[in-house]
């Protein structure tokens, strides 16, 4: 009786063995062929540019803030700034007055306050550089090709 299976189907079916090689690999005795693709990059769409970097930046941003505000706690629980104050007392040598306290200038509102200024500022920088990136890209794509890439199977 006449085999019906294809010759392809048989080529990827998993075998039996605990290694799980296939046909043809090194377990059959045959060099196993690596398959290559090679591709080129000629354009990226910039709306998609954005729409990542966007939310990649507003990542970061939160990232940012939520690590600036752990630092400050821990300065402030570390005793950091009741040390600057006794050393800026010390320095100025004025007993007589009210106390320098540097969290009047320093204070946890105002250095939130500015992290987010910068963490907002961060976000409109890297969305539009991003994108700003990508009409460059395709620009030079248009001009010299793209970028080739080779992708190979593992072995």
């Amino acid at each position: 009786m006449a085999d019906t299976r294809s010759p392809l189907s048989s080529q990827f079916r998993p075998s039996a063995e605990p290694g799980g090689s296939r046909p043809g690999g090194p377990a059959d005795g045959g060099p196993r062929q690596v398959r290559q693709a090679r591709l080129r990059l000629v354009q990226i769409e910039p709306w998609s540019v954005m729409k990542a970097a966007f939310l990649l930046s507003v990542a970061i941003a939160i990232v940012t803030v939520v690590a600036v505000g752990i630092v400050w706690g821990v300065l402030g629980a570390a005793g950091l700034w009741d040390s600057v104050n006794s050393i800026v007392q010390d320095s100025i040598g004025d007993n007589s007055s009210t106390p320098f306290e540097i969290q009047k200038y320093l204070g946890t509102s105002r250095v939130l306050g500015f992290t987010m200024i910068v963490a907002v500022a961060d976000i409109v920088l890297i969305t539009a550089i991003a994108t700003l990136g990508a009409f460059l890209y395709n620009l030079a794509a248009t001009l010299v090709g793209g970028v080739e890439v080779t992708f190979a199977e593992d072995k």
